[in-house]
């Protein structure tokens, strides 16, 4: 596939749309350049501001090709990490966002059930002891099955989640979406926003709500009693995973909220209940896992499935390949908008491979666009 100078156009004129930070005397390179060989050296390896410099300066022949370099430059260090420091994470992304909408029309499953998983990631080495500052946690949200990043907050703490998710929703659009968290959102505001934002959730509950676990947990033990579930409908999901010596079954159930029960009074939001017993069997070592859940729209065994499973793929394959592929995890970078951006242009370099057609694994992929321009060209086409 030949990619032409005005194939990547699109690219730079998206980046255009960013406010430039920088104070305007003497700005020598303009946002689409720094932006565009940005996202370009992430693709290809690059980790923070110096290697990105470098990274353009061994490639200025080809990004002539398609940028337009004042006087035959590409930018430095300072203006790289100046640039990315400054500019606005949430403009930033908002730049990327028109692009995501064309994927996110169609991120409709076969089954009618599109899920944005919302959880966090702390950069490990982003702390800074001098300045008493923690490792920077990141709140994003990822469209499991198209496999995009919709956007993200920085915040100090994992415990800030709370506050995070719902700014997080108020910058992204899950209209028709299921929203997935982890037992951190399971608070009624944030179901509240969710449903406010034409949006439905299927949230964990944990020892964060101990009288809303404990209704869940005595409801399905009732149940489970009953063996042929004769004290209310209950709708089942079994799956079964095999994976070299260990064989994993999940069990899923979802019932209607018990009306009996005082505290759902508390939570106008929660039609339904969930229970996954996870079974996992290696030789005579057999492990027990159960989870409960709170969801908005009584979904059968299968959606409730999809909707538990595809919450891990933020995780497996955003978050581990983020810190495998990239090596977020390493970054020593401690300015926290910088950060910020530069976690964001990784998130949108896996998508942008992801969404390459070859068949090659992700760090394949990553690899061939080092080694190979064309193929580089190609990655960034699909922006």
């Amino acid at each position: 596939m030949e990619v032409t100078r005005k194939d990547l156009q699109t690219l730079r004129s998206r980046c255009q749309t960013v406010d430039d930070p920088r104070t305007p005397i003497n700005i020598f390179h303009p946002v689409e350049n720094i932006i565009s060989i940005s996202i370009a050296a992430i693709i290809s390896g690059a980790e923070g501001p110096k290697s990105i410099a470098r990274w353009a300066s061994s490639k200025k022949e080809w990004l002539q090709t398609w940028l337009d370099l004042p006087e035959g430059k590409t930018p430095s260090r300072d203006c790289i990490r100046t640039f990315l420091g400054k500019v606005d994470p949430v403009a930033f992304q908002a730049c990327f966002f028109h692009w995501l909408d064309g994927f996110v029309l169609d991120n409709q499953s076969a089954d009618g059930l599109a899920v944005v998983a919302i959880d966090g990631k702390t950069m490990r080495h982003s702390y800074d002891t001098a300045k008493a500052l923690r490792p920077l946690h990141l709140v994003s949200a990822w469209v499991a099955e198209r496999h995009i990043s919709l956007g993200q907050i920085a915040t100090e703490e994992k415990s800030n989640e709370i506050t995070a998710i719902p700014e997080l929703l108020d910058q992204i659009d899950i209209t028709g979406a299921t929203v997935t968290i982890d037992a951190m959102g399971c608070q009624k505001a944030i179901t509240a926003k969710i449903i406010d934002s034409s949006g439905q959730f299927v949230i964990g509950v944990k020892g964060n709500q101990p009288k809303l676990q404990a209704a869940i947990e005595s409801f399905f033990d009732d149940h489970w009693e009953a063996s042929d579930w004769s004290k209310g409908r209950c709708k089942r999901f079994h799956t079964s995973e095999q994976k070299g010596a260990w064989q994993e079954d999940r069990y899923y159930y979802v019932a209607r909220i018990p009306r009996r029960e005082t505290v759902f009074q508390n939570w106008p939001h929660v039609t339904a209940i969930g229970m996954v017993i996870s079974v996992r069997q290696q030789g005579d070592k057999v492990t027990e896992e159960v989870r409960y859940y709170i969801l908005s729209e009584y979904l059968d065994g299968k959606q409730f499935a999809q909707a538990v499973r595809q919450h891990w793929s933020v995780e497996n394959n955003c978050h581990w390949q983020l810190d495998v592929l990239f090596r977020e995890d390493d970054s020593r970078v401690r300015e926290r908008t910088l950060a910020n951006n530069l976690s964001w242009l990784r998130r949108v370099a896996i998508t942008l491979l992801k969404h390459h057609p070859s068949t090659d694994s992700i760090k394949g992929k990553q690899q061939r666009a080092t080694w190979n321009e064309q193929f580089l060209a190609q990655v960034l086409r699909f922006y």
